[in-house]
């Protein structure tokens, strides 16, 4: 069997020769020859202390470490560059005369009764109206919103009730109504990001609107289909900003709200509930008093 050393010109035989040379007891294999003067300079090395030992060691290890460190840093970037936030805008649809029909329930309080209260319906109709400017100069939509009853299929009956003002943003999608600005949407449109989206509102004490201060907007269920009535929409983001139930003795209060968007649609499904309860009995509110409203909108069709 013929044995070949790369790196070696000498041809078989020569090998063969030399070892034909060799005394019997003399052939010492060259990489124990290494080992051994290794092992002997390590003993006969000078001692060192326990802080020059530690010492020696964070030099030897410090370039790993700061390696990693690197590594580590650069990949957590990357992955936070890689992510693409959609636009808020998307999730809307400005453009002139589109609208959104709804099935808008309506919760009021029951009349002579202070605890009590009913659900009335109609069908709403939102629609893009024109475009005009806010209090400080920002281009915006008008949208005003139509009603007529949830049995009528007339153009002729739908009936103008109210308007608000939408303002889209670079980052941030913002609505006023009735002199409330709230941040309805912001960037990025991210699982679990959360921004406060009353922010702008005046909720201090004193104010009728206490009930609303310090939300957290939260996205949730980011690009997945809802179906807010009959009909489902295959991109959607979802925005929880209130869960909240207080229960005493003497005070119950209960906020609840949430909407919907669909990508290229607008707000196809929104949830809101508010209502406190004082259970101290008068003799002017013999069953205590109950006051709050409510409201539920869901999606019919758009064009």
């Amino acid at each position: 069997m013929e044995v070949l050393f790369s790196g070696d010109n000498s041809s078989p035989g020569a090998i063969n020769e030399s070892n034909k040379r060799s005394k019997p007891g003399t052939l010492f294999p060259v990489f124990l020859i290494r080992i051994f003067y290794v092992k002997r300079f390590v003993l006969m090395e000078k001692p060192r202390n326990r802080t020059q030992n530690i010492g020696l060691y964070m030099n030897r290890i410090y370039p790993f470490i700061l390696i990693i460190t690197i590594a580590l840093s650069t990949s957590y970037c990357s992955k936070t560059s890689d992510f693409q936030s959609d636009s808020v805008s998307s999730y809307m649809n400005f453009q002139l005369g589109k609208f959104i029909i709804y099935r808008l329930d309506s919760t009021v309080k029951k009349p002579f009764d202070d605890t009590a209260f009913i659900v009335r319906s109609y069908q709403a109709k939102d629609v893009m109206d024109g475009i005009i400017t806010d209090n400080i100069g920002r281009p915006s939509w008008r949208v005003v919103r139509y009603l007529r009853d949830t049995g009528s299929s007339r153009e002729s009956d739908w009936v103008p009730i109210q308007s608000y003002m939408v303002t889209p943003l670079d980052n941030t999608v913002e609505l006023i109504d009735n002199n409330m600005r709230f941040q309805k949407l912001k960037l990025p449109i991210k699982e679990g990001f959360s921004w406060k989206g009353n922010s702008y509102i005046f909720t201090d004490t004193g104010s009728d609107y206490g009930y609303l201060d310090d939300w957290d907007y939260t996205y949730e269920n980011v690009g997945m289909p809802y179906k807010p009535l009959n009909t489902e929409v295959d991109s959607t983001i979802t925005v929880a900003q209130a869960d909240v139930i207080l229960d005493t003795d003497t005070f119950d209060e209960t906020i609840y709200s949430k909407e919907v968007y669909g990508k290229g649609i607008g707000l196809i499904y929104k949830e809101f509930f508010h209502r406190e309860y004082q259970a101290k009995k008068t003799d002017l509110f013999p069953k205590g008093y109950t006051l709050g409203y409510g409201i539920k909108l869901r999606m019919i069709s758009h064009n």
